[in-house]
């Protein structure tokens, strides 16, 4: 059993909500096994305020998050990742840059919950749903045995846990 913990990226366009919120609940669950960060390829100013709330609400700390550009996580100094993981339809068809140490990437696109109108109310509902699916996500990663698991098996799983819907205990739905 290795005790190195793995790189792990998300990205997102502007790294304000999405990629923020995927690297709070990592390194929340499971921070012991995985170095998390986030990126994005158009950073915005701030963390978007709900996405605060929703980790403030989960309990998760928010110390130092703050939109950064993909670059801060690429050339000679970069870490090397393990997995790198895109949380919105954007970015996926972005040319990214290459990340050092041959990642495993995966698309787990969540609906963007900052592009929502309307009431106060429904958009936190959004940024809620879309904690639920990228909790229920990493949940799944982190219990993955990586260290038995051949690349195109882990592959496989990571590309899997891309199409699971968000564990919703209470039975309502934000959609």
């Amino acid at each position: 059993m290795t005790t190195r913990k793995f790189n792990v990226l998300f990205l997102c366009t502007h790294n304000t909500a999405r990629s923020i919120m995927a690297e709070a609940i990592l390194r929340s669950r499971a921070g012991d096994r995985f170095n998390a960060g986030s990126a994005g390829a158009e950073p915005g100013q701030a963390v978007h305020p709900m996405a605060l709330r929703v980790l403030e609400q989960a309990r998760l700390p928010t110390e130092g998050l703050r939109p950064k550009g993909w670059e801060l996580f690429t050339g000679p100094n970069a870490p090397a990742f393990d997995f790198v993981f895109t949380v919105c339809n954007r970015v996926v068809g972005e040319s990214c840059p290459p990340w050092e140490g041959q990642p495993i990437t995966a698309d787990w696109s969540v609906p963007d919950p900052a592009s929502v109108e309307g009431s106060d109310q429904l958009r936190m509902a959004h940024f809620l749903e879309a904690f639920r699916f990228l909790d229920n996500r990493i949940k799944i990663f982190v219990s993955l045995p990586i260290g038995a698991l051949d690349r195109m098996s882990l592959q496989q799983k990571v590309d899997e846990i891309g199409k699971t819907a968000p564990s919703d205990d209470t039975g309502s739905s934000a959609a």
